[in-house]
């Protein structure tokens, strides 16, 4: 059995919300934008789960659109908005998640105007620097809260109150903070917020778009007119209540859960900084800058690949991974490491290791002495200078 170390790319279905499902899908089959009892008793199952989301960002449950994932979250709200109001300028970062850079380039690609703005050498932006990008047809600014590959925390109350001020319109992309660190969308100026199920222990396949009242938004996917014409088609109810669920839970963990994970990351960080030449990604001495739960390290002398296969393969085996899943799947090293000055050596270079409620002290000391052991074998292989990279 692997030691799961990989929660910011998909967390494992909590028991009480796979009961809850259950439960769901054998009292329910009926549709919940039918009139009938049936499909009023799921619609109340809906209603539920949304003011489950809601209660968890502060937001009013009105606001919620179901969608499949952050992903189409995203591509909702950038696409909506922009189309919205017949294009127009975007302002983001350049170490956002591939799910927001590709929908503003193919954006891009129909006239709208985009500027990424540089991170510093943490992987933040400074609201100055939104301020004096946002120009007189800016309808959009879109920043992630943490970041999925280095866990970094972008000033999401401070960037919202200048998008307030020149009445812009603020997306936030909220797969990795959601049920880990404090979400309330009024205090942080927040118009549009991205949200993923699958990455705070609800299913694969669910997620959620709160929307602001008074933001403009055009449909991208057409049919039946479900949600308010914003996005068309059958709700699946036991999807969007085990996302309910799921928030539910974290609502009433909130208190506790993000020490306990801030406490396993510094043991684990504590218990790899041994590693000779060894370069930590995450912000961990500062606990405002890094979110809890993610760790990311580059190992320069050893061969990226290598060291993963190596983790991914061995005894115990570590799931682990090289940045974010959507960076692995295209063979590239990480952007966001580049973005914040890291040589494309040490980019390549990199292990993302992201803790979940079930992360125990004993997989973070299996899971150090494991990596300390492959990294000393694969040194030994190949013997090199190593120098920490300036």
């Amino acid at each position: 059995m692997a030691i799961y170390l990989d929660h910011a790319a998909s967390t494992p279905v909590r028991p009480e919300v796979i009961e809850h499902m259950g439960a769901v899908m054998s009292e329910q089959g009926a549709n919940p934008a039918s009139a009938h009892q049936p499909g009023r008793h799921a619609g109340a199952v809906v209603a539920a789960a949304a003011a489950a989301v809601a209660a968890l960002i502060g937001a009013a449950p009105e606001g919620i659109i179901w969608t499949s994932g952050a992903t189409e979250a995203i591509n909702l709200a950038l696409k909506g908005v922009l189309e919205f109001h017949g294009g127009g300028h975007v302002v983001s970062v350049a170490s956002e998640h591939r799910a927001t850079l590709d929908t503003l380039t193919w954006l891009e690609r129909r006239g709208v105007r985009v500027t990424r703005l540089g991170v510093d050498a943490a992987g933040r932006v400074d609201a100055s620097a939104v301020a004096a990008a946002i120009e007189a047809d800016t309808r959009c600014v879109s920043i992630m809260h943490v970041n999925n590959e280095t866990g970094v925390v972008q000033d999401i109350a401070a960037i919202g109150a200048v998008c307030a001020e020149h009445c812009v319109a603020l997306h936030v992309d909220a797969a990795q903070s959601l049920g880990k660190l404090d979400l309330d969308v009024a205090r942080m100026h927040i118009d549009l917020l991205s949200l993923s199920a699958h990455k705070m222990g609800g299913p694969q396949g669910a997620g959620a778009l709160w929307l602001r009242p008074r933001i403009g938004l055009a449909a991208q996917i057409h049919g039946g007119g479900q949600q308010g014409n914003r996005r068309s088609g059958t709700l699946a109810v036991a999807q969007v209540a085990g996302f309910g669920c799921a928030c539910s839970l974290a609502q009433a963990e909130m208190a506790a859960l993000p020490a306990q994970l801030r406490a396993l990351r510094q043991r684990l960080w504590q218990e790899l900084a041994v590693i000779d030449g060894v370069l930590c990604n995450s912000p961990v001495q500062d606990s405002e800058l890094g979110a809890p739960h993610i760790l990311n390290i580059s190992v320069p002398g050893v061969h990226g690949a290598a060291l993963l296969t190596g983790l991914l393969e061995g005894t115990p085996a570590l799931a682990v991974s090289a940045g974010s899943a959507c960076s692995a799947a295209r063979a590239e090293s990480s952007h966001v490491l580049r973005a914040m000055g890291r040589t494309p050596a040490v980019a390549a270079a990199s292990l993302r290791f992201s803790l979940g409620r079930t992360t125990t002290k004993n997989d973070i000391e299996l899971a150090a002495a494991r990596t300390r052991t492959e990294v000393a074998r694969l040194r030994a292989l190949a013997p090199r200078q190593l120098a920490v990279p300036a």
